[in-house]
């Protein structure tokens, strides 16, 4: 009876977070480049010259960096001059040829640390939740992976926060020793309280919750109209499904880019100050007021381009590497 599990296919939650991380790695290096351009684009309508820190992305997540970080003279946006970017296409010429090819993958690195374990906490957990709702193989069931992404995504998002606002406030000291960790920690919450840890969750979770919900209940819904389950099967019902989801959350994308440039400004300078940030509503009628609807979708192709690839990146990687671990757990159990 102990061998059944491995032999119906069943694979076990680490090897699921081997491969989602596996997943993780291979997506942030092939989509950086096109994830750098659309926050350029977006940064673009409202630029912050002076700025202490810059926002990018690894393809998964987003990651606040320091425009100076341990002395270093390194700038995320080049004060050699170059005309604006008119349009996706125009930004992944204009930014190799006046910044050179590394510019397309700057913050990479650093992003990984925190894009690898958050990538495998939200798939892992998915997976599960999923079956915990009831959903099956090949049957059109929405609400099941609705359900499953909301409350993984939530959960993920929420772990990883508080840990992103310490790295910031370590980042910000020129010389730190990490025994000074528990310093930082107190500080933070002497100055703006325990929730002060979780700033900026908000307008992550209204941006990546109805992402993930949309995405994941297209993704279950597209494979399971394909007759035979596979690699092309993944990849193309993840390229569709995340493509509709990214257009569809661009207008808080855009928010969460801007929201979380001027928190990460406040955390450097006055935490106290952070309480004066306007609501994610109320940015969005700024924006509308200052630049019409149109910057609410900045950097909407540049998005889907770079969401649809990386999502059929990442699920179809996942998935194969998953079909691996069921073979390799088949097979040992045979020679039981």
């Amino acid at each position: 009876m102990s061998s059944s599990a491995p032999s119906s296919g069943k694979i076990t939650p680490l090897q699921q977070m081997i491969s989602s991380g596996s997943g993780a790695l291979i997506t942030s290096f092939l989509v950086t480049p096109l994830d750098v351009v659309k926050t350029r684009l977006q940064a673009q309508l409202k630029p912050i010259p002076k700025s202490p820190c810059y926002l990018f992305c690894n393809g998964l997540m987003d990651h606040l960096c320091l425009c100076v970080n341990l002395g270093s003279p390194f700038r995320p946006f080049p004060h050699a001059p170059h005309p604006p970017f008119n349009s996706t296409v125009d930004a992944l010429i204009k930014i190799p040829r006046y910044e050179g090819l590394s510019a397309l993958w700057r913050g990479l690195p650093p992003t990984l640390v925190m894009a690898v374990p958050n990538t495998m906490i939200y798939f892992t957990l998915y997976d599960q939740l999923k079956v915990m709702y009831g959903f099956a193989e090949g049957e059109e069931n929405v609400w099941s992976p609705m359900c499953a992404g909301i409350t993984a995504r939530t959960v993920s998002i929420t772990c990883i926060s508080p840990i992103e606002m310490i790295r910031t406030k370590m980042q910000a000291k020129k010389e730190f020793s990490y025994k000074e960790l528990i310093s930082v920690i107190k500080n933070a919450v002497q100055q703006g309280g325990v929730l002060s840890l979780w700033q900026g969750l908000g307008p992550t979770l209204l941006r990546d919750v109805p992402f993930s919900a949309v995405y994941w209940t297209g993704y279950e819904l597209l494979k399971s109209k394909f007759t035979e389950p596979g690699l092309m099967a993944s990849f193309s019902s993840g390229a569709l499904s995340g493509a509709m989801a990214a257009l569809i959350t661009t207008p808080f994308d855009v928010v969460k880019t801007h929201r979380q440039m001027e928190l990460g400004e406040l955390v450097l300078k006055d935490a106290s100050a952070i309480k004066k940030l306007p609501f994610t509503f109320s940015l969005i009628i700024q924006l509308y007021r200052e630049s019409g609807w149109k910057s609410l979708f900045a950097g909407v192709s540049a998005r889907v381009m770079k969401v649809a690839p990386a999502c059929a990146i990442m699920i179809s990687t996942y998935e194969y590497s998953k079909s691996f671990f069921r073979q390799y757990n088949m097979e040992n159990a045979s020679d039981l």
